[in-house]
């Protein structure tokens, strides 16, 4: 069945103004940088609710935050993409974004409490809103564009729902519901956003600017290790300085210096090459960036809690300690070992080894200080920034970074 398009009388009510991006324009605008800063702000948030919260249930809640961050960060992602940020119409749509997407982050660290409601409500407006403005952007200009977006926004009006009741209810049911929010959404990407009788999203059309897309993502991996030095660098600040704190921020540096290493060194001019050759660009896309990257990002921020607890519990030993200290790092590298294989169609050898000798740590971990343990962690991942490294000058790679 062939999908239904707008019909031309509502066409007509889109946005007069064509503001879809041109071909070939590439370019990160200033305006998308702005946007990012509230980030810097929600992943240090995040951050310190992982921090606070070092046990089961608090890691469920914090893995529910990330991704709703991550799903509201990306999603705008993928909408300026397509729209271009530097018109009128669009630069003002993102900055209220961004103001929607502050309200999030104040709301972070009470957000399974008092202010609940204020997260829900600002995720769905952000969500609705900025999807809502794609389809009335593009209807009078690119037909195909406004109908894909209206499946999506459909989809989105249903998870919105379940956010919504959540946040109204105690938190017992609070957590099913918007973990059923968060599988709503990964259900509708995987099946294409489908609506009956109206057909789905088919990113096989979508004219992705691959250029584009990868340089948005690696500025937030940028973000995410700039929040992870903030983090720490205000834990070091706040304490006492001891023999203890001074080598904890300097491995929280060298683990940051490594961690950036890793992943711009070669991978991230990779993923633009990868996807300018693909014959499906758009869902090459979807796969290394919306989904991936939430490891690699995951990880990275999970690196910060790891330091915070290496400065404020440095003698602490045992399973939480040991799982907070090596989560991160081991996520981070099995992120880039996917995001590699998925682009090069091969194994990074020294990210691989990483990950697996990070299980390994963890073990060590269990006996081990927490400061001990982070000593060790840091120099697995200066060791695979040095793999990475060789490896790529054995292959004749040019350096990124």
């Amino acid at each position: 069945m062939r999908p239904q398009r707008l019909p031309s009388g509502i066409a007509r009510l889109g946005l007069p103004r064509n503001v879809l991006r041109s071909s070939g324009a590439d370019r990160v605008t200033h305006v998308e940088l702005f946007f990012d800063l509230v980030f810097v702000f929600a992943l240090t948030q995040l951050s310190r609710y992982l921090f606070d919260h070092r046990e089961l249930l608090g890691a469920l809640e914090g893995a529910i935050l990330l991704c709703a961050v991550w799903w509201t960060w990306v999603s705008t992602t993928w909408v300026t993409n397509t729209l271009d940020p530097a018109k009128l119409p669009v630069r003002v749509a993102v900055i209220a974004l961004a103001f929607l997407a502050l309200l999030m982050a104040v709301a972070t660290k009470e957000s399974f409490g008092d202010r609940a409601w204020t997260f829900a409500v600002a995720y769905v407006a952000l969500q609705l809103g900025r999807t809502a403005f794609i389809v009335w952007a593009t209807m009078r200009h690119d037909r195909r564009i406004a109908h894909d977006f209206t499946c999506i926004l459909i989809w989105t009006a249903a998870g919105s729902a379940l956010w919504i009741v959540g946040a109204l209810l105690p938190l017992p049911a609070q957590l099913p519901l918007w973990i059923a929010a968060l599988g709503l959404e990964l259900v509708g990407t995987v099946l294409g956003f489908r609506v009956p009788g109206w057909g789905g999203v088919s990113l096989e059309r979508w004219d992705l600017s691959g250029a584009h897309i990868a340089e948005r993502t690696s500025l937030f991996v940028l973000i995410a290790i700039g929040e992870g030095l903030l983090v720490t660098g205000f834990a070091f600040v706040a304490k006492e300085s001891s023999p203890e704190s001074v080598i904890a921020m300097a491995c929280a540096f060298v683990t940051a210096a490594a961690t950036w290493w890793i992943y711009f060194d070669h991978g991230e001019r990779v993923g633009a090459e990868a996807i300018e050759e693909s014959d499906a660009p758009g869902r090459l896309a979807r796969i290394v960036y919306t989904w991936v990257h939430l490891l690699i990002v995951g990880g990275i921020v999970m690196l910060s809690v790891g330091d915070k607890q290496a400065l404020s519990h440095p003698h602490e030993h045992g399973a939480v300690s040991a799982l907070t200290t090596t989560t991160g790092p081991f996520l981070f590298l099995v992120g880039t070992v996917v995001f590699r294989r998925l682009l090069e169609g091969r194994m990074p050898r020294a990210q691989l080894a990483g990950a697996v000798a990070m299980a390994g740590v963890w073990v060590f971990g269990l006996f081990a200080s927490a400061l001990t343990t982070t000593v060790v962690v840091t120099a697995v991942l200066v060791a695979v920034a040095a793999g990475e490294t060789i490896e790529r000058v054995r292959r004749g790679r040019r350096a990124g970074g």
